[in-house]
């Protein structure tokens, strides 16, 4: 079983006005990781670049705007994938896993695929995504009332996971909490 751990960073939240600039992740394949990535790219011509997201990510728009082509990101992504998938059989795909991405990370992570000339990302991943808010929401059922929010960070420190609030936002530091998080709330690991 491959599953992609992944976490995106945007120049804002609309995936129809905004763009990726960092896409992070880890592929894990039979409970082991096998490979990290930390992908960086310059944000679609087109899209708004939001200040504040930018500042979210501690990055600036000069930065972002010397990264590498998306185009060149995509290859970089769909070289990685294919040491593990094979987009042509139909029972050789990845589950994506990720926090709060059914209507964040997932669709951005379309919309990338699509700025890239390729409408069938069914073919590297399932549909039914895992995400772990969802998951957590169920573990963490019992708690949830006490807690003053249920961002990734404050769900991590709940779990006893330490968290470095000064890297939070990237998204190769928040792939390590999400995986985290993910074996404790499937009973893989227990609280730390």
């Amino acid at each position: 079983m491959i599953k992609v751990f992944f976490d995106v960073e945007t120049t804002g939240v609309n995936p129809k006005l905004h763009s990726i600039h960092q896409l992070a992740g880890c592929i894990e394949v039979n409970g082991e990781v096998v490979e990290y990535f930390d992908i960086r790219c310059k944000p679609d011509p087109k899209a708004q670049i939001d200040p504040g997201a930018l500042k979210v990510c501690n990055v600036t728009e000069a930065q972002i705007m010397a990264y590498p082509d998306m185009k060149i990101a995509y290859k970089q992504l769909i070289l990685m994938l294919s040491k593990y998938i094979d987009k042509f059989d139909t029972k050789n795909k990845a589950h994506l896993v990720g926090f709060n991405n059914r209507f964040f990370d997932d669709v951005f992570l379309r919309v990338f695929f699509e700025l890239n000339g390729d409408l069938y990302i069914g073919s590297w991943f399932y549909t039914d995504s895992l995400d772990c808010i969802v998951l957590a929401s169920q573990y963490l059922l019992d708690r949830r009332e006490g807690m003053q929010n249920f961002k990734q960070g404050t769900v991590a420190k709940e779990l006893g996971i330490e968290v470095d609030k000064t890297r939070l936002h990237d998204a190769r530091y928040d792939v390590e909490l999400l995986r985290k998080i993910y074996r404790i709330v499937t009973g893989l690991d227990t609280e730390f």
